[in-house]
């Protein structure tokens, strides 16, 4: 009976958090410290960040420890720990894997690895930058036309930076200078465009949102011009990270602060871990161990029972798999009306 009126007297004393547009907007601080760092680098440090941090920031395993992956499992484990939401989307679930399947299973027979590579860029991009607009709708209130123009444009041009940056040892120079022209072209697109439809936003946070998504692609395409590669990456990846981050914690805190609803939670409890450090500390351990020693693991295992070696298992099989399934749920896992969203409330 005690145990009752503890629970009750926590429900009553309980106030949910809200995701503060503001602190969301706060992340894009690392536009200018970006572009802080490369003019003392061109100004003070004779480019030393420019010859020393690597053309592509995955050859760094922190970075791959700290961005990209960890937020991936988070999302898979909010969804996995959940058994009301894998019920719930039991059959987004099946199809997408099935699609995975026949697309990068059977597909890999006869489509060429550079349209593999070009669709799962599209998809990431369009992934990071859907996810930034789509928050900033909720503040500028932009007609769909001039959302769906600036997302458009917007992707449009972070697909060429990212191949831009991700192949340019393989494409020849010419080619190299085609894709920097037309993503040129489409960010200037994308300032007269942003320049034109910012008249229907009425507010300053909705103007902050509008234009900090403007100069995230505008920035990621000077400094690729720049060939600061590490930096045209970083900034996107942090943004889109972080506000993830944001949004799992702040649904797993609703969720489970009164009385924990699964067995991660559970457990947390008992140990008295705190709601804000389940999450982030469960996968970005994970991301740790599967980058650092899953594919190493899997190699030997399969050479001890099987006699052999599969390679990237981890890395490109399982993490791979999740970051499609990533991709995919997480546009209708925060939609108006899903479950999740019931857990999540907005405020200034």
């Amino acid at each position: 009976m005690s145990q009752e009126k503890e629970k009750e007297e926590k429900i009553k004393q309980f106030t949910p958090l809200s995701v503060s547009f503001r602190v969301l907007l706060g992340l894009y601080l690392i536009i200018p410290l970006c572009l802080l760092l490369y003019g003392l680098d061109t100004l003070f440090w004779q480019g030393w960040l420019h010859d020393n941090l690597p053309t592509r920031p995955t050859h760094f395993l922190l970075f791959q420890v700290l961005f990209g992956t960890p937020h991936i499992l988070a999302s898979a484990i909010l969804l996995a720990s959940n058994q009301a939401y894998l019920q719930y989307y039991k059959n987004h679930l099946l199809w997408v894997t099935l699609a995975i399947m026949v697309v990068f299973g059977v597909g890999s027979l006869f489509i060429p690895y550079r349209v593999f590579y070009l669709a799962v860029a599209t998809w990431t991009v369009f992934h990071v930058l859907k996810q930034q607009h789509g928050v900033a709708r909720g503040v500028c209130h932009l007609p769909n036309w001039a959302h769906r123009t600036l997302l458009g444009l917007s992707v449009a041009a972070g697909v060429l930076i990212y191949i831009g940056i991700f192949l340019h040892t393989s494409l020849s120079a010419q080619i190299l200078a085609q894709i920097q022209q037309a993503a040129g072209i489409l960010t200037v697109l994308l300032l007269l465009c942003a320049l034109s439809v910012q008249r229907y936003v009425t507010n300053w946070l909705g103007k902050g949102f509008l234009w900090m998504n403007v100069f995230l692609v505008v920035s990621s395409f000077y400094l690729y011009v720049q060939s600061y590669y590490f930096f045209a990456i970083l900034m996107p990846r942090l943004v889109h990270d972080a506000t993830a981050y944001i949004f799992y914690v702040t649904h797993d805190y609703n969720k489970h602060a009164t009385a924990p609803q699964n067995a991660l939670y559970r457990v947390a409890a008992r140990y008295r871990l705190s709601l804000f450090c389940v999450l982030p500390l469960l996968s970005f351990s994970l991301a740790f161990f599967l980058q650092a020693y899953g594919d190493a693991a899997v190699s030997w295992l399969t050479v001890q029972l099987f006699g052999v070696e599969i390679r990237k298992a981890v890395t490109l099989g399982i993490l791979g798999y999740l970051a499609l399934i990533h991709y995919y749920t997480e546009a209708i896992t925060w939609k108006i009306g899903s479950p999740y969203r019931q857990f999540i409330a907005f405020s200034k």
